[in-house]
C-alpha cells in the first residue's frame, strides 16, 4: 500500500473514530435529559438516571472502541465524580436529586483490594522473567514429556495453561511461543504439526486462566461481586476457585489436545526440544521461588487456618520484590496498567449501580421473578461469548457482571433451579475465556496469528470446537458444584 493510499486509511479511521464518539455523546447527552417515567423504575432519582446515561456511554465505548477501553474506564470515573458524587460540581447538586455517591469510594475502585490480587499477578509474571524461574520451569516440566510430537504438543498445552494460571494470559502466550523456535527447525516447513503446536498456545493460555482467581481479569470481577459483603456476600476464596476450576481446566486441556491432533496430525512423529533461556543464578533467584511458594500456599490454603484472606496475601509478593530489589521502579512501567484500568472502571460502574440505590429499585420496579432462570443463563452466556470474540473479555465482563449482579439479587431461591448466583456470574467468566475465535478475539490469539503460521480459517476452526465445548462443560460444573451447595 502507497504512503498516500495509506494516510488516506488513517485519516477515515480516525474520521470514523471522531463520528462515534460524537454519536455517543449525542445519545448519552439524550438519556440523561430522558424523562425519569419513561425508563420504567419507580422514583428512580435524577442520580440514578446520571448512571444508567453513564452505562451507556460506557457500553457503546467500550463496543466501538472510538477511545481505547482504558480511557473509557477513566472517563467513567470522571464523570461520575464531577456529576454524582457530593464533591460534583455545584450545578449537579440539589435537594431533589437523590442520593449523592462518596467522591472517595468511587477513586478508591481503583484501589480494590482484587486490583491488588491482579497486581500480585503482573508483579510475580515480572519476577518470573526476570529470573529465568519461568524459563526453568518450562525446561524441567517439558522433560517428562519426551519426544513423540503428540507429547510434546501435550506438554505445550498443559505448561502454558498452568502458567496462564498465575501469569498474564498475554505474556504466557508471549513466551511459551519463544520456545516453539526450536522446534519448528526440526519440523517440515510444509506439514500441519506446526499448526498444532502455534495453535496449542493461544488454546492453553486463553482456557488456563480460568484455573485461579488471578488467571484472567473476567474471573476477578464475578469474584468482586460474589464476595461483595454489601451484595451476595459468599466468601468464595482463592482454594475454593482452583478446587472446581482447575480440574475442569485440565479436563478442557486434554479436549484441545485432541482437537489439535485431529485437525491437524503430525507428519513427523518425533521431536529434539531444546528450550534456551537465560537462568539467573544467585540469592535473587532464591527470593523469586521463595515468594512463589509461600504466596501460592497462602493463596490455596483456607483462611480460617492461616487467618490471612487471599487479598493481603497479594502484598506479600509486592513488598518482598520491592525491598530485595527483585522489582524495581522501571518493572513497574511493564505492568499492563490499561487492563487494570479498565477493571477499576467496571468496578466504578457497579457502585454507581449500588451506591446510588439503582440496583435496589430495578430489582424493585423489574419483575425478574418472572423471568426464567435457563434463559437467563443461556441469553447472557451466549451474549458474553459472542461479545468477546470481538471485544475485549475483559471490557464485556465489566459490562455484563454489575447487571446481572441485580438480575440474580432480584430472583433470589428462583435461581437454585440453575445451581444458584455462582453459575450466573462466574458463567461470564467462563464464556469470556472461551471466546478465542478470531484473532482480535484475545491478545494470545493475536500473538499466533502474527506469526503467520496460522490461518484465520485454522483459528475459527479450532477456537469455535474448543470453546464451544469448554463453554458447554464449564456450565455444566457450575449447575453441579450449585445443585451440591459446594459454594457459598
Amino acid at each position: 500500500m502507497s504512503e498516500k493510499n495509506s494516510n488516506a486509511l488513517t485519516n477515515h479511521i480516525e474520521a470514523k473514530k471522531v463520528w462515534q464518539m460524537l454519536a455517543i455523546i449525542a445519545t448519552t447527552a439524550i438519556v440523561w435529559n430522558l424523562p425519569s417515567d419513561v425508563f420504567g423504575i419507580n422514583g428512580l432519582t435524577v442520580v440514578q438516571q446520571r448512571i444508567i446515561a453513564i452505562f451507556v456511554f460506557a457500553t457503546l465505548s467500550w463496543l466501538t472502541e472510538c477511545i481505547p477501553a482504558w480511557a473509557t474506564s477513566l472517563s467513567i470515573m470522571t464523570m461520575m465524580c464531577v456529576s454524582v458524587s457530593q464533591n460534583s460540581f455545584g450545578i449537579f447538586k440539589d435537594d431533589h436529586v437523590g442520593e449523592l455517591l462518596d467522591s472517595k469510594e468511587i477513586m478508591a475502585s481503583f484501589a480494590d483490594p482484587i486490583i491488588m490480587l491482579f497486581l500480585a499477578g503482573f508483579i510475580l509474571a515480572i519476577a518470573a522473567s526476570k529470573s529465568g524461574l519461568d524459563t526453568l520451569l518450562a525446561k524441567n516440566l517439558m522433560r517428562p514429556f519426551g519426544r513423540k510430537s503428540e507429547n510434546v504438543l501435550l506438554g505445550f498445552l498443559l505448561i502454558t495453561g498452568f502458567f496462564s494460571m498465575f501469569i498474564s494470559n498475554t505474556a504466557t502466550a508471549a513466551l511459551m511461543l519463544t520456545f516453539l523456535t526450536p522446534v519448528f527447525a526440526a519440523l517440515p516447513a510444509n506439514g500441519k504439526g506446526r499448526i498444532a503446536l502455534t495453535m496449542s498456545i493461544p488454546l492453553a493460555a486463553n482456557l488456563g486462566g480460568m484455573g485461579t482467581p488471578i488467571g484472567t481479569p473476567p474471573n476477578l470481577i464475578a469474584l468482586k461481586y460474589l464476595n461483595d459483603p454489601a451484595g451476595l456476600n459468599m466468601n468464595i476464596d482463592f482454594a475454593q476457585w482452583m478446587m472446581f476450576m482447575f480440574p475442569l481446566v485440565i479436563i478442557l486441556l486434554l479436549i484441545c489436545w485432541r482437537v489439535l491432533i485431529y485437525f491437524f496430525p503430525f507428519s513427523q512423529k518425533t521431536i529434539d526440544l531444546e528450550i534456551k533461556g537465560e537462568i539467573h543464578s544467585g540469592w535473587r533467584m532464591w527470593v523469586v521461588i521463595g515468594t512463589f511458594i509461600i504466596t501460592i500456599l497462602l493463596w490455596v490454603i483456607p483462611k480460617d487456618l492461616t487467618g490471612i484472606d487471599t487479598n493481603t496475601v497479594s502484598m506479600i509478593p509486592m513488598g518482598l520484590f520491592a525491598i530485595t530489589g527483585v522489582i524495581t521502579a522501571k518493572d513497574l512501567q511493564e505492568i499492563n496498567w490499561s487492563v487494570i484500568w479498565m477493571v477499576a472502571g467496571g468496578f466504578a460502574i457497579g457502585l454507581g449501580m449500588n451506591g446510588s440505590g439503582l440496583a435496589d429499585a430495578a430489582i424493585e420496579s423489574i419483575p425478574f421473578d418472572n423471568w426464567s432462570p435457563i434463559i437467563i443463563l443461556v441469553i447472557s452466556g451466549l451474549i458474553c461469548y459472542f461479545l468477546s470474540n470481538f471485544i475485549s473479555n475483559t471490557a464485556t465482563a465489566a459490562l455484563l457482571v454489575p447487571i446481572l449482579a441485580v438480575v440474580c439479587k432480584g430472583m433470589g431461591d428462583k435461581l437454585d433451579v440453575i445451581g444458584g448466583t455462582s453459575t450466573v456470574l462466574i458463567g461470564i467468566a467462563i464464556a469470556a475465556s472461551t471466546a478465542m475465535c478470531l484473532p482480535i478475539s484475545t491478545p494470545p490469539n493475536a500473538i499466533a496469528y502474527s506469526t503467520g503460521l496460522v490461518e484465520q480459517k485454522d483459528m475459527l476452526k479450532t477456537g469455535l470446537t474448543c470453546g464451544l465445548i469448554s463453554l458447554i462443560l464449564g456450565y455444566a460444573l457450575l449447575f453441579v458444584i450449585g445443585e451440591l451447595h459446594i459454594l457459598g
